[in-house]
């Protein structure tokens, strides 16, 4: 063979530019800007939750390696110093990490937006880059998406992103119920020409209204709601330069994506998608996300991200039957064990059962033990004869002995609960107190089931056996609804951040429009109408109008008395007048007059009781609403005394608030004992 031309060597300028693009740069935003699984991160930095017993950064990482990345900047804001102890302390940092830099970048951004401009700042981008979540697990091959985004990127310039999506059906167990992304795409070029966040109730946000301009300029168009967004995105420098350009974008979608779209016939920039079909992406966005991805995990969907891969380098999985993952040193003994990870030196009693459940590292499980469903993290020590289903524990917590933990609950760090405890479904429990990066929103947040509600945190003295305090977060998705079958209501089961979420729209909208109807003096009947049309739009439960009903009663019957002052009517007055006039509007969120059961009344009283938690004045207008809605009808005298022996009425905080009712409560049942001796007497007599 002849020598090589010199002359026909490329440009050394070519050189470079093939090495640049050969370097693959990537930016992980360890911080989400979001509160969905608050009160955890309270106390530490999503990022380093634990999923399947791995801090879900190292998922994240590992997907970065396997995707050929060589330089990765990691985003800090909350729990900045966690963050960067944990990554200098990992394999990550050893000589044998596949990344050639891994660079910590501190922050005091509250936002994505804020983020990318402090980003595009510090100039430390040189070409393409992969944009992805602290919360990212992936298994798929980024290289078919590199090669079609850098092809496109050759014969357009203005194509500035590759949005990564992955292909699923409408009832995939990691998509959001309360609302989902809406992509319309020509399929001929990939590029997005629309989005929008479709809600999932009837008769809202039910539609999405496209320019007809999209469907005249394109041959032809696909409208996707199928798509699982999974936060992967290979963006240019051209992308920074936007969000710099653009101070009011602050979420990666709602306000970025859709601007960059809205203003195409401005500024000509294209963004594109690539969809997988056949290969693993999520993000774990929400609780219910989260839930998912962990089945996913221990179901090996995600291979080889496995347990069993150990992906740190202490861990010592090791897959035995019955879909067991298990580390050395786990004391185990006659309980059995399915589909379940279990962490080294935890010890698990006699004759319990452990089902569909990860167990952390230094555990002490007592005898009688039920779990299932459940996410106990590490050095948590739980009672004999306790039950936790569908539930998050985290590190360091006390469970007595003979307690029940039901689905949804979150119990946050270093918690203690007495022997007998109860904690309700969806209760959140903390002792950590809450600061400002606390209290941020991403504005793309449209699945917020894990979104502390916005109600007063209040103290819960019944579940503490410390020095320390603990709060207790209201939950949005209320745990008094009388529902038989608590699958429906479960945090994990069935999708409860979107039922919680489309819970909660209601009861803010209904509850205002009461409210405002109360307050305007609108007839009975016309606020009824109102309210029945929107409950049937929204497909509402009768639970969830009666919570609105009382939130809204409650709140006009405050202001009208404005506690007692010599501004507003006696409290008693003020009670007569709004549940005097709008009798009606209370009986017709009732259905249970011929039943022995009184279902109805007793939930709307268990409501009123808990609306009324932290008010000056709860005990006193407690008493008040009791006996006016006694007096007037609204209520049965077995109504009364089923809500008054109702477990959950005599509880914490709730059964202090019963101390003036009580004398009522006797009066009633001396009624009842003189009324059946009157009855025998007539009896003797006959």
């Amino acid at each position: 063979m002849p020598p090589k031309n010199p002359k026909s060597a490329k440009p050394k300028q070519k050189s470079q530019e093939d090495q640049r693009e050969e370097s693959l740069q990537a930016v992980l935003l360890a911080d989400s800007f979001e509160t969905r699984f608050k009160p955890f991160t309270l106390e530490r930095p999503r990022c380093l939750l634990p999923l399947a017993n791995t801090p879900l950064i190292e998922y994240t990482l590992e997907f970065l390696a396997s995707a050929g990345v060589q330089d990765v900047f990691v985003y800090c804001g909350s729990h900045a110093d966690q963050v960067e102890d944990y990554i200098n302390a990992s394999k990550w940092k050893f000589t044998s990490s596949p990344f050639r830099t891994l660079t910590l970048l501190k922050s005091t951004a509250n936002s994505v937006g804020d983020a990318m401009r402090d980003l595009d700042n510090r100039d430390l981008i040189t070409g393409d880059f992969l944009l992805v979540s602290g919360d990212v697990v992936s298994n798929m091959s980024i290289g078919p998406a590199l090669a079609k985004h850098r092809a496109r990127r050759e014969k357009n310039k203005d194509a500035i992103m590759t949005m990564v999506l992955r292909e699923a059906g409408y009832g995939h167990r990691t998509k959001s119920k309360g609302s989902r992304p809406v992509f319309v795409i020509d399929p001929s070029s990939e590029r997005c020409l629309y989005y929008e966040e479709m809600g999932n109730r009837r008769g809202r946000n039910r539609h999405i209204t496209l320019d007809p301009e999209l469907l005249t300029s394109n041959a032809e168009i696909e409208v996707r709601d199928d798509l699982i967004d999974c936060h992967i995105d290979i963006c240019t420098l051209d992308v920074l330069a936007q969000w710099s350009d653009n101070f009011d974008f602050q979420s990666l979608r709602k306000s970025f994506l859709h601007g960059v779209l809205k203003d195409y016939e401005t500024y000509g920039k294209t963004i594109h998608t690539y969809i997988v079909t056949d290969q693993y992406a999520a993000r774990v966005k929400s609780l219910r996300a989260y839930n998912a991805v962990s089945k996913d995990v221990m179901g090996r969907w995600t291979y080889p991200f496995c347990p069993d891969s150990n992906l740190v380098p202490d861990q010592s999985y090791c897959f035995r039957k019955n879909k067991v993952y298990q580390e050395d040193a786990v004391v185990t003994g006659s309980t059995p064990m399915k589909k379940t990870v279990v962490g080294s030196q935890t010890s698990i009693g006699e004759d319990g059962s452990i089902t569909g459940s990860t167990i952390g590292r230094r555990c002490k499980i007592g005898n009688n033990v039920v779990i299932e469903g459940a996410y106990i993290w590490d050095d948590v020590t739980v009672g004999d004869g306790s039950i936790i289903r569908e539930a998050i524990v985290a590190n360091d917590t006390t469970i007595g002995k003979n307690c029940t933990i039901e689905s949804g609950a979150l119990i946050s760090f270093g918690v203690h609960l007495p022997d007998h405890s109860g904690v309700s479904m969806d209760r959140k429990i903390t002792r950590h107190q809450e600061s400002s990066f606390d209290n941020r929103v991403d504005p793309d947040d449209s699945d917020t089931s894990s979104v502390a509600s916005s109600r007063l945190i209040y103290r819960h003295p019944s579940a503490s056996s410390s020095v320390s305090s603990i709060s207790t977060l209201a939950s949005s998705d209320d745990d008094l609804e009388p529902v038989r079958d608590s699958s429906r209501r479960s945090s994990f089961r069935s999708d409860p951040s979107d039922d919680a979420a489309e819970s909660r729209d209601f009861h803010v909208e209904a509850t205002a429009s009461i409210l405002d109807g109360l307050q305007k003096g609108d007839p009975a009947d016309t606020i009824i109408l109102e309210l029945n049309g929107y409950r049937m739009s929204t497909n509402a439960s009768q639970h969830e109008v009666r919570k609105a009903v009382v939130a809204a009663f409650v709140k006009r019957v405050s202001s009208l008395s404005a506690g007692d002052t010599a501004s507003g009517l006696p409290a008693r007055e003020a009670v007569g007048q709004v549940f005097g006039k709008y009798k009606g509007l209370v009986e017709r969120t009732m259905f249970d007059d011929d039943a022995d059961e009184k279902v109805d009344q007793v939930d709307f009283l268990l409501l009123l009781q808990k609306e009324l938690l932290g008010r000056p004045n709860g005990s006193q207008l407690l008493l008040f609403v009791t006996t006016e809605m006694y007096e007037s009808e609204i209520v049965e005298e077995d109504g009364v005394l089923q809500w008054w022996d109702n477990e959950r009425s005599a509880q914490g905080e709730m059964g202090k608030l019963r101390g003036l009712t009580e004398k009522f409560i006797t009066y009633l049942k001396e009624a009842e004992e003189d009324d059946e001796s009157d009855d025998e007497e007539e009896d003797t007599e006959d």
